[in-house]
């Protein structure tokens, strides 16, 4: 049987516990590219906090060799830009914190399997609420 990845399986839950809500759509995002930051053994990246982008991270992450803004046809990514919601590896959440520009995050749609890397607390200083 193919497994249908266009929604997080039941069993993923948030870093609150609840279920796993969609991160973004518009930019389709996840290890998946289901939108949401559901993840699993394949998912060596752990592409799992639900992250609101800022200039500043932006900036950041291409300054660590993951350029993000740049548009990649041939991959079907179209760059993100501040505001876009995104599913950002754990390590460099972590490593954004570390240099004081973590982007706000979005606990509901953040994996937790997230908690293997990062504290509750430092997630929970950094939310946001989303509409």
């Amino acid at each position: 049987m193919i497994a249908d990845n266009t929604q997080p399986e039941v069993r993923d839950r948030n870093v609150l516990g609840g279920p796993l809500i969609t991160c973004s759509t518009e930019p389709l995002t996840g290890f998946y590219r289901n939108g949401c930051c559901s993840t699993g053994p394949e998912d060596a990246g752990n592409h799992t906090v639900c992250c609101v982008m800022t200039e500043e991270f932006l900036a950041f992450s291409v300054a660590q060799g993951n350029d993000l803004v740049t548009p990649r046809a041939e991959w079907g990514f179209p760059g993100l830009k501040a505001g876009d919601r995104w599913c950002l590896c754990a390590i460099r959440w972590v490593e954004a914190l570390l240099a004081d520009c973590a982007p706000r995050v979005v606990l509901a749609a953040t994996h937790e399997r997230a908690l293997r890397l990062i504290e509750i607390e430092d997630l929970k200083a950094h939310a946001v609420e989303i509409e």
